[in-house]
């Protein structure tokens, strides 16, 4: 069952293009968080997924430093964490 309002949260393209510019820089920046991982693939399943780039996309306006962290082989997800060094205020 979804929840109310949750089913139409999509970036507009230009956030979403600088999301994942920052995604990408960040993922390049620490590979020792990710071994073995490849960025397209990580990529091509956020653009399928544009309710979970809205939730990163959260992460980060609010000071949050999202990263991928693993990947389940079962699921194909790749799981994400905020690795920044603080945690944001409020």
């Amino acid at each position: 069952m979804e929840k109310p309002g949750h089913s139409n949260r999509q970036l507009p393209r230009k956030e979403r293009a600088e999301l994942l510019a920052t995604l990408k820089e960040r993922f390049a920046q620490n590979m020792t968080r990710h071994q073995g991982l490849d960025w397209a693939a990580v990529e091509a399943r956020l653009e399928s997924s544009p309710e979970k780039l809205w939730s990163l996309h959260e992460m980060e306006r609010t000071g949050g430093e999202p990263d991928v962290t693993g990947h389940d082989s079962r699921t194909g997800e790749y799981l994400f964490c905020d690795c920044s060094a603080e945690s944001p205020p409020g």
